[in-house]
């Protein structure tokens, strides 16, 4: 009896120029094979899978005024193109730290940048939260410059596999380090009405709080298993069966972003992590030492402007900006995930 061929399997095939499922994506997410692939999808205005696009970074590096020789926190490393722009300004000389909670993002980002010549010769990278800042400061003395991103990362954003997003189905994790706290789907079970109508407004001031605590919370107590965030969207969806059917689509959208936000910044303590970083800052830069912070929604801003003028009051700071910075017209078009970009500053004393 003749032994049994096995079978070719093919690649499945590449989707158009927007194919829709993650893993269908495979030249996004090889940007170093497909670059023609990746500039179209830049072009149009979109994020290559697998990607994250910096956001002010001319903003950024115009207000830091980094000198060869000095030493520099990206306090929040993502994908790394900010602390790539800032090593190009070091040019081979002084150092760069970098932090980050997710162990899946920074390996990757650690070895792309390793690959483009920076070595730990002149770049430190820890999987560490930027609440802990001063601990490395102790370590490493105060720096010349630091830059925060407050953003969640396009790549997290667009991998189905860590439910930051209600547009893709894929479980309801939220956890910036999948292996450390608990996720989003048991937040949920643990919340009850009140809690989460709460966390909706503090969070994200979402204006259907209510509604739509009260349709998770019912599910929830009626057996239905919220682990997925095709089935959390599904809830807020039905919660808003009230509003005019022309306005309904954008509303739901608009609901479900903020809740998936809320959920997030709730799961991550995010608020409370700010407020340990933005209390360290001032006493891990050094004389002169310059800070800028990018936050994505109000709730951030108000928490960084509220601490540095604060801290200028408190005269650990010369200087602040006054008035927020934001990305340019060309760079939101570029880049739609810049549209809510605030960026704001500080000099140390």
């Amino acid at each position: 009896m003749m032994e049994e061929q096995s079978t070719h399997k093919r690649r499945v095939r590449y989707k158009g120029t927007h194919p829709r499922s993650y893993k269908e994506k495979y030249k996004e997410l090889n940007p170093e094979k497909y670059g023609e692939t990746i500039e179209k999808v830049i072009r149009k205005g979109g994020t290559p899978a697998g990607m994250h696009i910096s956001i002010c970074v001319n903003e950024i590096l115009d207000f830091l005024q980094i000198k060869p020789g000095q030493k520099g926190l990206d306090a929040t490393l993502g994908y790394g193109g900010h602390t790539q722009a800032m090593l190009k300004c070091l040019n081979g000389q002084g150092h760069m730290y970098a932090l980050d909670v997710d162990p899946i993002e920074s390996v990757k980002t650690k070895k792309r940048l390793a690959d483009l010549g920076y070595g730990e010769d002149i770049l430190t990278i820890r999987q560490m939260n930027f609440a802990d800042v001063d601990r490395l400061a102790e370590e490493v003395g105060p720096f010349d410059f630091i830059l925060a991103d407050l953003g969640v990362s396009s790549m997290q954003i667009d991998n189905p596999d860590r439910g930051f997003s209600y547009k893709f189905e894929g479980p309801l994790d939220l956890r910036l380090n999948p292996e450390k706290g608990i996720t989003a789907a048991e937040r949920l079970r643990q919340a009850d009405q009140e809690e989460l109508c709460g966390m909706l407004l503090e969070n994200a001031d979402e204006p259907y709080a209510e509604e739509i605590s009260r349709a998770v919370v019912t599910a929830i107590k009626r057996g239905v298993s919220v682990d997925t965030t095709t089935k959390l969207r599904e809830i807020i969806e039905k919660a808003l069966e009230f509003i005019p059917e022309k306005e309904r689509k954008e509303a739901v959208k608009k609901s479900c972003a903020r809740t998936f936000q809320a959920l997030r910044i709730d799961v991550n303590n995010e608020f409370e992590v700010l407020y340990a970083f933005l209390d360290k800052l001032p006493h891990v830069l050094a004389p002169g030492g310059r800070a800028a912070i990018l936050t994505f929604h109000s709730g951030e801003d108000r928490l960084v402007k509220k601490s540095f003028r604060q801290y200028q009051k408190e005269g650990l700071y010369s200087e602040i900006a006054n008035d927020v910075i934001r990305p340019s017209a060309e760079e939101c078009i570029r880049n739609s995930r810049a549209k809510s970009t605030k960026m704001r500053w500080a000099i140390r004393s």
